[in-house]
């Protein structure tokens, strides 16, 4: 197993907390990561329908017969069960009884904050993010992501970047050798089946694999619901469920604008991205590495798959990201802002692997907005030597970060 940098928080938390929920976007590795750490615990999958069974009919029971110290797997399956959960902790609130995943994290934090709010610590987990998968170290703290520059790192070359973000991180892909494109195939097929298919009711699961296509197309662009819903022949209203249900699901984020006081004529729709470049890839119809070199929307996918580490990495710190990116009304615009807070660090993403001292236009726009305190910046592109890394903006290559 991959070792996984949210593994440090679990440890913490599961001194403080009688149960730990461990949620995410399907096959991004919890139930590996819950057994691996907690070998001791007896581990019951509630997707065997016996055993969900018996849990719905007699949860007490349940509960009972298999007492403390255990992991149940897709614990979303059996809403039963948190009542009980919660009668049990308030009992005996020993740290560390209960280890919860769940794949439909809206449904799992949905009974969490009706009955075990204030008993239970929730972690996010996503797919691998590149220092994981290059089993470099953890960020140690907030300030270190995307902060913290590593030169002594060996130079990744701009073929290696396309298999990688052709192939995507999900941890699957890494543990045998498959054939990612069709792994991804059949992700997509158990999603809208299972997850889509079950929760939404949607009719016509042709018309939302559609919109998911469409949507892949969006990814690093301003959200438009309208063209979406014109597109679609579907309504507006619910155009935002289906996307509110893959954000909820861990497919997707939002990326919102931000906009303070000191800058009012700003754009205030936000942006839309996967959370994994392998996804965005199989559903924009890219078959090959070769083809994603020639690809039109290459610099979009190349902007997710940064903005997407970033996301990642604040989330193994157990952090909200606190994430922006910023336009104004003349189309002057900031990539992505890290929210320190009293300032906001600014970064612009390039694909190009040579550098260009119009690289910094947007930061200096956003850098000379009256009443703005930050005062640095950062250009991340794909060459292969750090550029003046003395100045208020360096450019660094992508993967000393």
């Amino acid at each position: 197993m991959i070792p996984r940098h949210l593994t440090r928080q679990i440890l913490k938390y599961v001194k403080e907390y009688p149960i730990l929920a461990l949620v995410g976007p399907r096959q991004s590795g919890k139930t590996t990561l819950a057994r691996a750490l907690f070998k001791d615990y007896k581990y019951l999958s509630l997707e065997n329908l016996d055993l969900r069974d018996q849990a719905a009919q007699d949860p007490r029971g349940f509960l009972a017969d298999h007492g403390k110290f255990l992991i149940l797997d897709e614990a979303q399956r059996v809403p039963e069960l948190f009542p009980y959960l919660q009668e049990l902790v308030d009992n005996d609130q020993e740290p560390g009884q209960y280890i919860l995943t769940g794949s439909s994290q809206f449904l799992l934090l949905e009974s969490i904050t009706q009955s075990l709010a204030g008993r239970i610590a929730t972690f996010k987990l996503y797919p691998l993010s590149f220092l994981e998968l290059y089993e470099y170290p953890e960020d140690p703290d907030f300030d270190s992501v995307f902060q913290t520059r590593h030169y002594n790192r060996a130079e990744i070359p701009q073929n290696e970047l396309y298999e990688l973000l052709w192939k995507g991180f999900y941890p699957r892909v890494y543990d045998k050798p498959i054939d990612s494109y069709r792994w991804y195939e059949n992700y997509l097929l158990t999603y809208v089946e299972r997850d889509v298919r079950n929760l939404l009711k949607v009719a016509n699961l042709r018309t939302f694999t559609a919109f998911m296509k469409l949507l892949a197309a969006q990814s690093g662009q301003l959200m438009n619901y309208s063209a979406l819903s014109n597109s679609l022949g579907v309504s507006l209203p619910t155009v935002k469920q289906w996307i509110s249900i893959m954000e909820t699901s861990g497919v997707i984020f939002i990326l919102p604008p931000f906009f303070k006081n000191f800058s009012k004529r700003v754009v205030k729709s936000p942006k839309i991205f996967f959370v994994d470049t392998g996804l965005l890839c199989h559903l924009l119809s890219i078959r090959t590495v070769d083809h994603l070199k020639s690809h039109p929307l290459l610099g979009q996918i190349f902007e997710t798959f940064m903005v997407s580490e970033c996301y990642k990495r604040f989330y193994n710190l157990a952090e909200i990201p606190p994430l922006y990116f910023w336009r104004d009304q003349s189309g002057n615009e900031v990539d992505l802002l890290i929210d320190k807070g009293l300032s906001a660090y600014p970064i612009e993403i390039k694909l190009s692997q040579t550098y260009h001292s119009d690289f910094q236009k947007g930061i200096n726009q956003w850098l000379n907005l009256s009443e703005n305190p930050a005062e640095t910046g950062l250009v991340i592109y794909c060459g292969g030597e750090a550029v003046k890394t003395r100045s208020l903006i360096p450019a660094v290559p992508w993967y000393t970060l």
